[in-house]
């Protein structure tokens, strides 16, 4: 029997009615509903004629969640006094509970998307309602611009509404509007919501920030003792946002004692006590959730919320190869929200664990998953769509160009793509396994080698990272999912089963049990242009799909070799095939190399750290480290190294400089790991000359001869440079010498061998072939900038061209310049005249010598008369007779 009063409360029931003529109208539309308010849950029932009475269609509901879509699900059949499974259902990775009479079938977004890619007209589907836009996850951005593509091209009639709580609705109604005039229509529906009082409650010391996954343990403990204080201080169910399962686990734990039932919600969490929650309790609760609770969802009850101010985004973690989630500071945005559930039914009250100075320095919203996640698996789907780069997608947000060429590298590293773009046969393959491309190349190619069953359950190990306590060993990990009895031992028997099918001849075409018949989707029939796939990627492809059938007894896989391999090669190879550029070959003392060039380390303790070789699966760098840390790795042999990351072998002769000289040898390396050396007798001398010349770049030019002449030539060259420019060559700055080596180090250089040899070259010999001989200026080096300039007295003073103001420098004792009434000057610029004394000190600086015989030399003179009385002072310098001697020597 259908509860008609409980969809009569629904707010949401007001905005029905135009959200209905929207669609007739447009056939897109955009919901912008509040939490609570029945979007959810009324509008995929009325759009599906299930009640109020309008005609019959078939409507997908997608949610970005899998705990939000059973919930959805149920919450619908409730409504309509039935069972999930009958006029409503739901498809979940995994799991599928919908039968043939099932009317308005709930999915995540991530089903959703292989289905497209299945079938691309989504037979038999009238209406798609997409369930929080404003979560802006990937896989909804993705499947709303694959929708919209469906709509242009195929099929016109196909409803699509956006539904959110909060959104951009003007962006979404672009958008859906597909470039027409206004845009889709915007529906808004009024909710019901009560007040809720905010509480500031900071740690009183502070605490340090995230750091990747890592959330301080006092800010965890902090967070528990206000939930006791909540407890404590106001009536009702406590419902506190933590970022991830570990910390939920953590805060749990320090929750002991208190009289109220603990709840844990996440999406790992047991069917059974995710009910639980999201129903009415007699009794007092505890309920740590992550952010599945901020939206879709209701959990009655609750009263207070307890938010611990951080969430989990994804970032592409460059250390693993992978997207990963980082723990950050949650937006002002999903703070609303959060605040938001403790006024569902009642008044309520909202603790926050930061200090209220800090809000408004929180980032507004949450980052659209398409600018910071890793782009490989959305670069595939793309590829499969026949538009590889994404250009021809109606997005909200276009994806980063550098994210999607890395994304592009690994496709075409794992045979996904072609190197122009195109999706492979192997790569449209890879695409309906549902798991990261490089998990899904593991996956593929290890079946061949270890079995279906074998490769499947390493794989599903490493598409959820195994708890903590299971250690740093991937095949100890294994045995220990096998025999474990925990949650996680459950959902990893359970994703392993599905990837065994989808390998295994039986289920080459299973897909993931979305529930529609598998079809060939445009775009992916063929290469580009109507070429066919590159047949390696294909015939990679086929030979993974020879995998042993599903009936296989378990350990029964095989080696490259034949004979059956052990757990930890089996592990290591599903490893390696993942994640080539991490295999890594030990250095001693746990320390690690891996072909990336990245340094790692083992922990003390790790039964690894005995192994040669290792295939690194997860490793972090803790902040200000200089290696990463293995988080969970497997035993390989140097041959598994070298057939998982082939690609990165070379062999060849290396020539560089290191260590101060040359070095020159024939190598083998895989990646940065060196395998194999041998010295080079005869290094090509291109190499030689290469290497030569990083040398003087790293070590500068004294590695040269510089004589003293060299020396003022190169001081002298400088100067007319910079006066004159033109013809003289830039030869102060080193880097400016080096890219003009071919016109002044040869033949020399080229005849250099190793360190002494540079050693040996004359470089003032050498700079003279810069010199401008073809324009006949070079004769006038003398003339423009001597090395020497003859003074009154007769002497020969050398002019110091390399002071540090540019200005050349004439340091002469002073009674030789008596008579000389204008400062020198070379190449038109007066030189600087440092007027030393008798005794070689110096007295005086000047430019400007007629102005220092009238002025200031009457105050040198009175000072040094009298400690140099031999010499002479002449009152009148400007008339004097010059001399290098004392007045005894004048009068002979």
């Amino acid at each position: 029997m259908i509860r008609t009063a409980a969809l009569d409360s629904l707010p949401v029931r007001e905005a029905v009615p135009a959200l209905v003529s929207a669609l007739d109208g447009h056939g897109t539309a955009v919901l912008c509903a509040p939490p609570g308010t029945g979007k959810t849950t009324l509008v995929p029932l009325v759009l599906a004629g299930l009640v109020g009475g309008g005609p019959r269609r078939r409507v997908v509901v997608a949610e970005p969640r899998r705990i939000a879509a059973r919930a959805a699900a149920r919450r619908m059949a409730w409504l309509l006094g039935e069972q999930v499974g009958g006029a409503v259902g739901f498809t979940v990775r995994g799991e599928r509970v919908a039968g043939p009479d099932t009317v308005v079938e709930v999915v995540t977004t991530g089903v959703l998307l292989q289905r497209l890619q299945r079938d691309q007209e989504l037979t038999g589907v009238d209406v798609v309602v997409l369930d929080e836009c404003h979560e802006r996850h990937l896989d909804a951005d993705t499947v709303a611009a694959f929708l919209l593509d469906v709509r242009e091209t195929l099929r016109p009639e196909l409803r699509l509404v956006a539904a959110s709580a909060t959104t951009d609705s003007a962006g979404w109604a672009q958008v859906l509007g597909q470039g027409g005039p206004g845009g889709a229509p915007v529906v808004e529906a009024a909710g019901v919501s009560y007040p809720v009082e905010t509480v500031w409650a900071p740690p009183a010391k502070p605490v340090r920030p995230p750091h990747g996954m890592r959330v301080d343990p006092a800010q965890l403990t902090h967070v528990a003792s206000v939930v006791r204080r909540a407890l404590a201080e106001r009536d009702g169910d406590v419902l506190c946002f933590l970022p991830g399962v570990g910390e939920i686990a953590r805060v749990a734990g320090q929750l002991g004692g208190v009289d109220a039932e603990v709840l844990q919600i996440h999406g790992r969490a047991p069917a059974a006590v995710q009910d639980a929650a999201l129903s009415v309790a007699d009794h007092r609760r505890r309920i740590l959730s992550t952010a599945v609770a901020e939206s879709s969802l209701t959990v009655p009850g609750v009263r207070v919320v307890v938010d611990s101010g951080l969430a989990r985004e994804p970032r592409v973690d460059h250390a693993r190869g992978l997207g990963a989630l980082a723990t950050v500071r949650a937006s002002r945005a999903a703070g609303r929200q959060r605040a938001g559930r403790a006024g569902r039914e009642a008044p309520g009250t909202v603790y926050r664990c930061w200090a209220e100075a800090e809000d408004g320095r929180l980032a507004a919203f949450p980052s659209p998953e398409i600018r910071i996640a890793d782009l490989a698996q959305f670069a595939l789907q793309a590829a499969c769509w026949g538009d590889p780069d994404a250009t021809g997608l109606a997005l909200l947000d276009p994806p980063p160009a550098g994210a999607m060429a890395a994304a592009r590298e690994v496709l075409v590293a794992v045979g996904a793509v072609s190197p122009a773009g195109a999706v492979t046969a192997r790569g449209q393959r890879m695409a309906r396994l549902g798991l990261h491309p490089r998990l899904a190349r593991a996956l593929l190619d290890g079946s061949a080698a270890l079995g279906a069953r074998r490769a499947a359950e390493v794989v599903a190990l490493l598409s959820e990272e195994p708890p903590r306590e299971y250690g740093d060993d991937l095949a100890g990990a294994w045995r220990r999912a096998r025999a474990g009895g925990d949650g996680y031992a459950a959902r990893w028997r359970a994703e392993a089963r599905r990837l065994e099918r989808a390998v295994s001849p039986a289920g080459r075409t299973a897909g993931t049990g979305a529930g529609a018949a598998p079809r060939t989707p445009l775009g992916c029939g063929t290469a580009a242009g109507g070429q066919p796939p590159d047949p390696r990627a294909s015939n990679a492809g086929e030979a993974a799909s020879s995998a042993p059938p599903a009936s296989e007894p378990r350990g029964a896989g095989r080696s490259p070799g034949g004979a059956a391999a052990p757990d930890d090669l089996a592990a290591g190879l599903i490893a390696a095939l993942g994640f080539p550029e991490r295999v890594a070959k030990a250095r001693g003392e746990g320390a690690l190399l891996m072909a990336n060039g990245t340094a790692a380390e083992l922990g003390d303790g790790s039964r690894l750290r005995s192994a040669p070789w290792l295939a690194v699966a997860v490793a972090d760098r803790p902040p200000h480290a200089a290696s990463a840390r293995v988080r969970l790795g497997a035993v390989i042999d140097e041959d598994t190294a070298r057939a998982a990351a082939s690609h990165l072998l070379t062999a060849g002769e290396e020539v560089r400089w290191e260590d101060g000289d040359l070095i020159a040898r024939a190598a083998e390396r895989l990646g940065a790991i060196e395998l194999s050396a041998r010295p080079l007798r005869t290094p090509d001398p291109a190499l030689v000359r290469a290497a030569l010349l990083d040398g003087l770049r790293a070590e500068g030019l004294g590695l040269l001869r510089w004589s003293p002449d060299a020396l003022t030539l190169r001081a002298r060259l400088g100067f007319l440079h910079r006066t004159l420019g033109g013809a003289w060559p830039d030869v102060a700055d080193d880097r400016a010498l080096l890219e003009r080596a071919d016109d002044w180090l040869e033949p020399e250089l080229s005849r250099a061998r190793r360190r002494a040899d540079l050693g040996r070259i004359d470089a003032g010999q050498a700079l003279n072939r810069l010199l401008p001989w073809a324009t006949g200026e070079a004769v006038r080096l003398d003339e423009l900038a001597p090395e020497r300039l003859e003074v009154p007295s007769g002497s020969r003073i050398r002019v110091d061209y390399a002071a540090e103001h540019g200005q050349p420098v004439l340091a002469v004792k002073l009674q030789e310049l008596f008579g000389l009434a204008e400062t020198p000057r070379v190449a038109g610029v007066p030189v600087l005249v440092h007027l030393l004394s008798p005794a070689g000190r110096p007295a005086a600086v000047t430019a400007d010598l007629a102005s220092f015989w009238q002025g200031a030399y009457r105050a040198v003179r009175a000072e040094l008369r009298g400690r140099y009385p031999k010499h002479p002072w002449p009152e009148d310098p400007a008339t004097a007779e010059p001399t290098r001697h004392t007045n005894a020597r004048l009068r002979r």
